[in-house]
């Protein structure tokens, strides 16, 4: 078995690691001191491809093999945890599960826009009373009378990006104990921040 990166892999790792400390170093401290988010930093990320790294390049990303989309996270987490942070959440979590379990219109809409670091992604599974306890979750999805989308009820907590992201992937139960995502745009009448 060959433990050798490859040669594109190894230039992902210099480019990460030359984006960390050119651009991401100067003034971390403060930052996270200060709790800023690292908006300018995301968008410049996906500008470089690291919000999309293992996105099917149809839809806009890398296409890249999850060791490179390693190397990138363990670059960019040596330096600066809330960029990497951000990065895995958008990578493995929002545009991931859209790319995987998504409509080829969802997928269309959101995930070059993702994969971009124009929107950023966010994933809303905890709650105050259920933790990393999904099936302990209170928010509830039901079909409204016309049929014609979900209403959602409930509270989520401790969701990365959640004050500053484009979309969310929001998970809760329907039908009793079925549970299952939704997507949830900024704006969605009803969708509040705190």
């Amino acid at each position: 078995m060959n433990f050798q990166l490859t040669e594109e892999q190894l230039q992902i790792r210099e480019m990460a690691r030359n984006f960390t400390q050119k651009v991401l170093k100067p003034g971390v401290i403060d930052r996270d001191r200060d709790m800023i988010h690292p908006t300018e930093f995301l968008k410049q990320m996906g500008e470089l491809g690291f919000m999309g790294m293992m996105v099917d390049p149809k839809y806009g990303g890398g296409g890249m093999d999850t060791i490179s989309y390693a190397i990138a996270m363990e670059e960019i987490s040596k330096l600066d945890s809330s960029c990497s942070v951000a990065m895995s959440v958008n990578n493995s979590l929002v545009c991931w599960g859209l790319e995987k379990y998504g409509n080829e219109a969802q997928k269309q809409k959101y995930i070059p826009k993702l994969a971009s670091g124009e929107w950023k992604g966010a994933y809303g599974l905890t709650e105050p009373n259920s933790g990393s306890d999904a099936l302990g979750a209170k928010t509830t999805a039901k079909l409204s009378e016309d049929g014609k989308y979900y209403i959602l009820n409930g509270q989520k907590c401790w969701i990365t990006n959640g004050g500053f992201a484009d979309v969310y992937t929001v998970f809760a139960k329907i039908d009793g104990d079925k549970f299952t995502g939704f997507i949830v745009d900024r704006g969605t009448e009803g969708f509040t921040q705190g």
